[in-house]
C-alpha cells in the first residue's frame, strides 16, 4: 500500500478520534452521562459502531466503550523507515475514523436539533438531510436487494462547476446508482452546485445531500451496514460477514472531487474495509494492486467525463440498462422528479382536460409490433405551457397473452414515464397527469417518445406474456372521450372480477419468497383476500409474475385439502410452507392474529397488534413514526416480529389487506380494530367505509381511535366505550 496514502490516512484518523473525544468530553460535562443520543427514528442506534463492534450506544456514557476501542484501533504515525506493513494499519484506522464520526454526528444531533432536515426531502431553507431513517431503509434499502439500485457514489468535494457536477450526478442515475454527497472543495460543495445547475435533489431522485462536512460521509457508510443488517439478516458485531456482505452485495465506491485531506483519506480508506474503492479527479497515489477490494484500491487522475464508468468498471459493477430509444436520461433515479409551473412545456389531465391510460387485447392480426402514432396535434404543434387531453392506448397481442394480464402491464405505464427525465407522471386509470418540461421539448422529446419508451420496457419486462405491441395516442377530445368510455366499462368490469373473486372459489394460491434473501424462513402466501404484506404483490400480480418467471419467487401453492376455513388454513398451502421455509413451518394460519398467525418480514406495510385492555386490535403503517398503544413504535415492531417469524399477537399486513373480507375474520376480522394511525385511515377512508357498511356497523371508522385521541389503551379506551365500539362486546381476543 501507498506510504503517502497510509500516513495521510492515519494522521486524519488520529485527527478525527481527537474531536470525537473532546465533544464527547464537553457534551458530558454538559448533560452527564445518562443523556439520551442517537439517530432519529431507528433501531440500529449508531448503525457502524453497533455493527462492527454490537455495542448499542444510547446514551452519552455508552460512547466512552466505542472511543476506547477507536484509541486501540489507532496505529503511531507513519515513520519515515517503518518496517511495518502499511495496509492493515490504515484500514485500522479507517475503521477508527468511521467511529469517531457516528460519535461526532450524534453529538450534533444533541447540540443542533434542527441542523438536519429529518425527511426524505430537502426543504427552502436546509438541504442538509442528515442520517436516514427506518422508514427511509426500508423504503430504499430494498433496492439493494432486488436489484433496482445497485449501489451508490459517495462523492466528497466539489466539481470544478456547476454543470459538471450535473453531468456527473445524471450520469449515476442513468446507471440506477445512488449518490451520497459530503464535504467541501474550494468552498464549494457537489449538492450545492447541483442546485445551481436547477437539479432537484433528494432522496426520491436518489441524490442525497448528507452533509456539509466530511464527517456526513459515515451516513453513508452507516447506511451500508443497515442494509447488511436489516436486509442480509447478518447480527450486530458480526462485523466480518457485515463487511463481506457488502463487498459481494452493494457495488459502491467514493469518488473524491477535488484536493484530498488527511481526513478525506482516512474516510477513504475506512471505506476500503467495505470493499469500497476511490477513483479521485486528482494527482493522488494510487493502489492498483487487488486485494480487500474487487479489483484495484485506489485510482487517481480520471478526467470528469470518464470518471464514472471508471469507477463502474473498478468496482466491478455489472450494469444492465436497455437502450430507450429516447432523447433523454431513463432510470428508476428520475421517478421522484417533479416539474412546477413554469417549468412545463405540456400538460395533460390533472383535472385540467381528460386523460385516460388502457391496455387491451387485440388479435394478432390487429397488432402491429412497434408501432405509434399521434392521433390529434403533437407536441411541436402547441405553444410553451400549453395543455392537451391525452388517451394513451396500449395495444397487444400474443398466444399467452390474457385479460388477467392487461391491469399488470397497464399499472407499469405510471412507472415507465416517470423513469423519463424531464417527465412527470401521477396517478392512473382515467384520473392520470403528466407533465413534459422546457428542458425536455428542447432536447427532442416528442409524444411518439413515450409509445416508443413503453413498447421498449414493457417488451424487456414483460415479453413473455405478449408477442406484439403498439401504442397509440389521442390528442384530439372527442377521440379520447370515447377511448376513455371504452376504458372506464372496461375498469368496471376488472374491479368487479376482482373484487368478486374470493378465497373459497379460487383453487391456487401464490407464494412470494423475494424477501427471503433477508429473512430466511419467511413465506408470504398471497391469495386473492390475502393481499402481500408489502403491499406490492396481490394474487393476479403473482399469477403474471409466474408466468413471466415461472422459477422466481413467485411460485402456484395448490391450496388442497380444507383444514380450518375459519383460521384460514389449508393442507397444500402447509406443505408448500414446510418445504419453501426449508421446515422452519408446517403450517400458519391465514387469518388470524391469535393463532400461529402468518410469519412477518420486515418490508411489510403495516403491523398490527393486539390490545388485550380493549379486546381489540391495532395496526400502524410504516411512515407513523410515533408511539402507538402496543407500547412500541414501529420500527422497534418491525424489529421484533419480522426476520420472518410468526408471532402470535402480532402479525404484518399490507394496506389494501385491512379491508379486504379476509382480514383477521379468524379473530373477528374488521370490527376488531380499535386504533390506527389518523393518517392510514385518511388514505383508506372509502374502502374502510364501505367495508363498514358490509359488516353492519357502518359508523365503524368514527369509532377508531387515532392518535388524537391517544397512544395508550387506558387513554383510548373511554373513546371506545363513548363510541360503543363493537370489539368490546365481542367474545375476548385472548
Amino acid at each position: 500500500m501507498s506510504k503517502i496514502i497510509a500516513s495521510a490516512a492515519i494522521r486524519g484518523a488520529h485527527k478525527i478520534v481527537d474531536r470525537a473525544g473532546k465533544k464527547w468530553q464537553e457534551a458530558m460535562d454538559k448533560w452527564g452521562a445518562n443523556e439520551p443520543v442517537g439517530f432519529p427514528n431507528t433501531a440500529y442506534y449508531l448503525p457502524i459502531i453497533y455493527g462492527i463492534l454490537g455495542i448499542k450506544v444510547e446514551k452519552l456514557g455508552d460512547m466512552e466503550a466505542a472511543l476506547k476501542r477507536c484509541k486501540s484501533l489507532l496505529p503511531p504515525p507513519v515513520r519515515e523507515n517503518h518496517p511495518l506493513p502499511y495496509l492493515a494499519p490504515a484500514l485500522d484506522a479507517g475503521m477508527a475514523t468511521f467511529f469517531a464520526e457516528e460519535i461526532i454526528e450524534a453529538i450534533r444531533y444533541l447540540e443542533e436539533p434542527d441542523f438536519y432536515t429529518k425527511q426524505e426531502e430537502i426543504t427552502d431553507n436546509n438541504i442538509w438531510l442528515g442520517a436516514a431513517d427506518d422508514v427511509i431503509l426500508r423504503k430504499r434499502g430494498i433496492e439493494f436487494v432486488d436489484g433496482t439500485a445497485p449501489g451508490f457514489a459517495a462523492i466528497c468535494g466539489a466539481a470544478p462547476d456547476a454543470e459538471t457536477a450535473k453531468k456527473i450526478a445524471q450520469e449515476l442515475q442513468a446507471k440506477n446508482l445512488y449518490v451520497f454527497m459530503c464535504a467541501e472543495y474550494d468552498n464549494k460543495r457537489f449538492s450545492e452546485q447541483l442546485i445551481e445547475a436547477g437539479v432537484q435533489i433528494g432522496w426520491p431522485v436518489r441524490l442525497v445531500s448528507y452533509g456539509p462536512d466530511i464527517s456526513a460521509a459515515v451516513f453513508a457508510m452507516g447506511f451500508a451496514t443497515r442494509v447488511a443488517m436489516s436486509f442480509g439478516g447478518i447480527q450486530p458485531g458480526d462485523f466480518r460477514k457485515v463487511l463481506i456482505y457488502n463487498k459481494d452485495r452493494v457495488f459502491s465506491f467514493i469518488l473524491p472531487l477535488g484536493y484530498v485531506t488527511d481526513e478525506w483519506y482516512a474516510n477513504a480508506t475506512g471505506a476500503v474495509n467495505w470493499g469500497f474503492p476511490t477513483i479521485a479527479d486528482t494527482p493522488i497515489p494510487e493502489i492498483l494492486p487487488t486485494g480487500i477490494c474487487t479489483y484495484e484500491h485506489v485510482v487517481s487522475n480520471v478526467p470528469h467525463d470518464k470518471i464514472v464508468p471508471k469507477a463502474i468498471e473498478v468496482r466491478g459493477l455489472k450494469i444492465s440498462v436497455a437502450e430507450i430509444p429516447i432523447p433523454t436520461g431513463f432510470g428508476p433515479a428520475f421517478e421522484g422528479e417533479r416539474i412546477r409551473k413554469g417549468e412545463w412545456y405540456l400538460e395533460c389531465g390533472g383535472g385540467f382536460t381528460p386523460m385516460v391510460e388502457w391496455v387491451t387485447s387485440k388479435r394478432m392480426d390487429e397488432v402491429e409490433d412497434g408501432k405509434f402514432e399521434v392521433i390529434g396535434p403533437e407536441i411541436t404543434d402547441m405553444p410553451p405551457e400549453s395543455r392537451l387531453p391525452l388517451a394513451i392506448a396500449v395495444e397487444v397481442a400474443g398466444r399467452e397473452m390474457e385479460e388477467d394480464y392487461e391491469p399488470i402491464l397497464e399499472r407499469q405505464i405510471h412507472h415507465l414515464i416517470n423513469y423519463t427525465q424531464g417527465c412527470f407522471h401521477n396517478g392512473q386509470r382515467d384520473i392520470a397527469w403528466l407533465r413534459v418540461s422546457k428542458e425536455l421539448y428542447e432536447k427532442g422529446f416528442r409524444l411518439y417518445h413515450i409509445g416508443s419508451l413503453l413498447h421498449a420496457k414493457l417488451h424487456q419486462d414483460f415479453g413473455r406474456i405478449f408477442d406484439k405491441l403498439q401504442v397509440k395516442l389521442y390528442t384530439e377530445e372527442d377521440k379520447v372521450r370515447e377511448i376513455l368510455a371504452k376504458a372506464k366499462a372496461v375498469y368496471a368490469a376488472r374491479d368487479a372480477r376482482i373484487e368478486g373473486m374470493t378465497d373459497e372459489t379460487t383453487d391456487t394460491y401464490y407464494s412470494c419468497t423475494l424477501c427471503q434473501s433477508f429473512a430466511p424462513p419467511h413465506v408470504c402466501v398471497i391469495s386473492p383476500e390475502r393481499t402481500g404484506l408489502c403491499g406490492s404483490y396481490n394474487w393476479m400480480d403473482c399469477k403474471a409474475a409466474y408466468e413471466i418467471n415461472p422459477t422466481g419467487p413467485n411460485q402456484p401453492v395448490p391450496k388442497g385439502e380444507v383444514i380450518d376455513p375459519v383460521l384460514g388454513q389449508w393442507k397444500g398451502v402447509n406443505e408448500f410452507l414446510y418445504k419453501a421455509s426449508r421446515g422452519k413451518f408446517d403450517h400458519y394460519n391465514s387469518y388470524s392474529i391469535i393463532h400461529d398467525p402468518m410469519t412477518t418480514c420486515g418490508c411489510c406495510e403495516c403491523i398490527a397488534a393486539v390490545l388485550p385492555l380493549c379486546n381489540g386490535i391495532m395496526t400502524v403503517n410504516r411512515e407513523f413514526t410515533e408511539m402507538t398503544p402496543c407500547g412500541m413504535k414501529f420500527t422497534t415492531l418491525a424489529g421484533t416480529v419480522g426476520g420472518g417469524v410468526s408471532t402470535p399477537g402480532f402479525v404484518g399486513h399490507g394496506k389494501y389487506n385491512t379491508c379486504q373480507r379476509k382480514f383477521l375474520i379468524g379473530d373477528g376480522g374488521i370490527k376488531r380494530i380499535v386504533w390506527m394511525p389518523k393518517m392510514l385511515k385518511e388514505e383508506i377512508a372509502d374502502r374502510l367505509k364501505a367495508r363498514a357498511i358490509e359488516v353492519g356497523v357502518p359508523d365503524l371508522p368514527d369509532m377508531i381511535a387515532d392518535e388524537t385521541v391517544g397512544t395508550t389503551e387506558e387513554e383510548i379506551l373511554p373513546f371506545l366505550e363513548e363510541k360503543g365500539h363493537p370489539a368490546l362486546t365481542m367474545e375476548p381476543i385472548m
